[in-house]
């Protein structure tokens, strides 16, 4: 049965209190996934170049997973870059590759501090090799870390995924490994990028936009969703608290009855 849907927009930061989040924190998402974006419109609204924004962007990276590992989030997800936006102009591309080998590099004594464990989805075709190399060193250095787990989505598409997940089950019934009966969800879901990791329990996106723009389609099945009308380069610790200030105030139901 279809239900009111899950968007909850942040309108503003202190709509609610910064120590409702205090009083709730027992009931923390233990994955949370973010659609960073308005980061070109963080740029154009000061008459500064696109790229200005994805730099200040970093910044906001930053600030959201320190305060993640801070607070015991188990995984943190990040969309930087969608299969859809190698369209954009080539030299804002080669800046978005920089900075994310920059950012594998600078970042790798904090992930250590903090004892962060990275990894990446999506497809590795097509990225630099230097980029790549950075981001291999960088999951390399913090395997062993037992802390928040950063989830890189890069050069990623939801549907690619599942297509891909789909091809390895028709390979595997063609080889006789398994039977086509037997294929199940977790039989799929075991073959996605994301396997032997929790579905998001929160998916946030900022900019005020009311859109998925296909990622973790499969993931966010019963993810709570918050959109905030702050642009990625403004999202800050405060505004993260105030979607998990309303998170613990809903009811996951997962297709269920309310319990009140």
């Amino acid at each position: 049965m279809a239900t009111t849907p899950a968007f909850y927009p942040s309108n503003r930061v202190n709509s609610l209190p910064h120590d409702a989040v205090v009083a709730t924190n027992d009931r923390l998402p233990r994955h949370i996934a973010i659609i960073m974006d308005g980061n070109g419109r963080w740029a154009q609204q000061r008459g500064l170049p696109r790229i200005e924004g994805h730099r200040q962007g970093v910044a906001s990276v930053r600030r959201i997973t320190e305060h993640c590992a801070r607070l015991g989030i188990g995984q943190l997800t990040l969309y930087c870059l969608s299969s859809e936006n190698w369209r954009r102009p080539a030299p804002e591309l080669q800046f978005l590759m920089l900075l994310l080998e920059q950012y594998m590099i600078e970042e790798r004594s904090v992930l250590l501090r903090e004892r962060i464990r990275v990894s990446m989805i999506g497809r590795r075709e097509g990225l630099p090799a230097t980029t790549l190399d950075a981001l291999n060193q960088t999951i390399h250095l913090c395997s062993a870390n037992d802390g928040l787990h950063l989830c890189l989505a890069i050069n990623y598409g939801a549907r690619a995924e599942i297509a891909d997940a789909a091809k390895a089950l028709a390979r595997d019934v063609r080889d006789g490994r398994i039977d086509a009966e037997q294929i199940d969800e977790s039989m799929l879901a075991a073959r996605l990028n994301t396997a032997g990791t929790p579905d998001p329990d929160l998916l946030i996106r900022t900019a005020q936009e009311m859109r998925v723009s296909n990622f973790l389609l499969w993931q966010i099945s019963y993810a709570e969703l918050w959109v905030s009308d702050a642009l990625w380069p403004d999202f800050n610790a405060e505004h993260l608290d105030a979607a998990l200030a309303s998170f613990a105030a809903r009811e996951r139901r997962f297709g269920g009855l309310s319990l009140s």
